[in-house]
């Protein structure tokens, strides 16, 4: 005689309520938070040069260490906010973001706390973008919205306007302030200081949209239909329809307020206006953007590599002649492609992303963005042997080659399965 044993049915976990939409603007404050933090330190470049004596390859080293600590923070920060939850992983992060800031302070005094400041920034804002995307986008849907790219492209388009207003707002705030106020290289991270404690206790009120969401069983399901390889997070589609255009969104707009001022000797305000003028002619964009990709999703990308192509031009002409007028033409050309392949990507992602897996495929496509800022970098490193603008006329040709690669994944991509 034998005896069966049922094995034990494992509870379905219940799908967590869908909060007010009102919650996602309280939240989306953390988005700005991060982006102020992240432009903050670009503005004051100059003024790291001129009154700390930094060397051009110490400041350029400085801004690229954001990104060395950045992609940890999002490899980290995604997964970790789709095992725990969105809001845990988003507030921590934040109240580090604001840690962060008060490390950079001491580097007024001694120099060696710029480097921890300057890394742990980069991980927090990370963190912040990768949970805080997803978790701005669930808290803005609409209860019982329709799948499609018109919803996710409203839903998620928040989290991209709050972190362009604090890329575009962080960068004038401080160059101004560090112009005309006394304690430059303190006083001018006060506002980051204010907006991130005004975010935290903004943010402190939303619900959790995340964790314990969705059924075990229907996991495998929607990796299945979403094309999503359990293992890495990512499948074709990631790969064919979003890392082409990924590192475009930080390369030009890098380059636009970090590159160029050096290159045509613009002065302290001058970086300031062009730390505003990029990110903020991104943000003004999007509206267009967005109706664009209502249309055809593959054009808001290929607008925004043909921007991008344009904008690496111009700012090839403006190295060449030292014109800083011109520059900051290149400038408005290079923020407008930042704001089309920004755009695209959380609308790609969006619409991609099954949503037990919706933080990770966020902080993938944030990762693979912020390779672009090591561009300015590259140009430094570069410049001793290559002309600065004949590099930037180079990042011209590799973003229209970007747009054929794009352009051409994408005609070979099989139909999706139907059924």
């Amino acid at each position: 005689m034998s005896i069966t044993t049922t094995p034990p049915v494992r509870p379905l976990r219940r799908a967590a309520p869908t909060p007010p939409r009102r919650y996602g603007l309280r939240a989306a404050w953390i988005m700005m938070a991060s982006g102020w933090s992240a432009n903050q330190f670009s503005a004051l470049l100059g003024a790291y040069r001129s009154e700390l004596g930094l060397s051009e390859s110490a400041v350029t080293g400085l801004f690229a260490l954001y990104v060395v600590g950045l992609i940890p923070g999002l490899l980290v920060g995604g997964p970790l906010a789709d095992r725990v939850g969105r809001r845990p992983v988003a507030l921590t992060a934040l109240a580090l973001n604001l840690l962060s800031t008060g490390v950079l302070m001491l580097g007024a005094g001694a120099t060696e706390w710029l480097w921890p400041g300057r890394f742990v920034t980069g991980v927090s804002a990370g963190a912040l973008l990768a949970a805080g995307s997803a978790w701005i986008k669930e808290l803005s849907s609409a209860p019982h919205a329709p799948t499609g790219a018109r919803t996710t492209s409203t839903a998620s388009r928040r989290a991209g306007l709050f972190v362009s207003a604090g890329f575009a707002s962080g960068g004038l705030a401080a160059a101004l302030i560090a112009r005309w106020a006394p304690a430059p290289m303190v006083t001018a991270y006060l506002p980051h200081v204010l907006l991130a404690a005004g975010a935290c206790v903004a943010a402190r009120t939303a619900p959790e949209t995340g964790a314990g969401s969705h059924e075990p069983s229907s996991d495998a399901k929607s990796d299945l239909k979403s094309g999503i390889n359990a293992a890495t997070g990512t499948g074709p589609r990631f790969r064919r329809g979003i890392l082409p255009v990924a590192p475009w969104v930080f390369a030009a707009p890098s380059v636009g307020f970090v590159t160029l001022p050096g290159l045509v000797h613009g002065g302290l305000v001058y970086t300031g206006v062009a730390t505003a003028l990029v990110p903020g002619t991104g943000l003004l964009v999007q509206p267009l953007a967005r109706r664009v990709a209502k249309r055809h999703r593959l054009a808001t990308a290929v607008v925004g590599l043909l921007v991008v192509t344009l904008g690496f031009g111009v700012a090839a002409l403006a190295a060449g002649s030292g014109n800083s007028a011109l520059a900051l033409v290149a400038a408005v050309v290079l923020g407008a492609g930042y704001g089309f392949v920004l755009t695209y990507g959380l609308t790609e992602v969006a619409v991609l992303a099954p949503p037990h897996r919706l933080a990770r495929l966020t902080a993938y496509f944030w990762t693979a963005a912020y390779v672009g800022m090591f561009a300015p970098y590259v140009v430094t490193l570069l410049s001793g042997a290559v002309p600065p603008p004949a590099l930037l006329g180079a990042a011209a040709v590799l973003a229209a080659l970007s747009c054929v690669l794009l352009i051409t994944l994408h005609a070979r991509r099989p139909s999706p399965p139907r059924g």
